[in-house]
């Protein structure tokens, strides 16, 4: 049996989780203050998602590059393909909060969206 100790991100508290694991199977999880460490804690072992945020160029903006993330987790495993995609893409001003900037991305289901907004320089 092997032990995995984790510090819980769901919420302020930072509880410290130590999970119990036989290989991939889960056999108990202890030092969650409430349900949300909990399940932190099974899928960060079983199948750990992250939520990716870079920037890409744009072309004719009112700055050279501009924030993206994706609009949900995705597979851990699937940030360095995520990243390589996105490496030589670049969108046109005018670019507003929330457009779809590159539909599912690396074969995630997941769409990549700008966070902020950037104007034409032209205008």
């Amino acid at each position: 049996m092997e032990h995995r100790k984790l510090v819980c991100i769901c919420c302020p508290m930072g509880c410290t989780l130590d999970i119990a694991l036989n290989g991939i199977e889960i056999l108990g999880i202890t030092g969650h203050n409430c349900s949300k460490g909990k399940i932190y804690g099974e899928k960060e072992c079983t199948a750990p998602v992250r939520t990716l945020t870079t920037t890409i160029e744009t072309v004719n903006g009112c700055s050279k590059r501009i924030p993206v993330k994706t609009e949900l987790d995705i597979p851990k495993e699937k940030l360095f393909d995520c990243v390589k995609e996105l490496k030589n893409i670049q969108v046109t001003a005018p670019i507003h909060i929330g457009d779809v900037i590159l539909k599912n991305i690396a074969d995630t289901g997941v769409n990549i969206v700008a966070t902020a907004e950037c104007e034409s320089a032209n205008e």
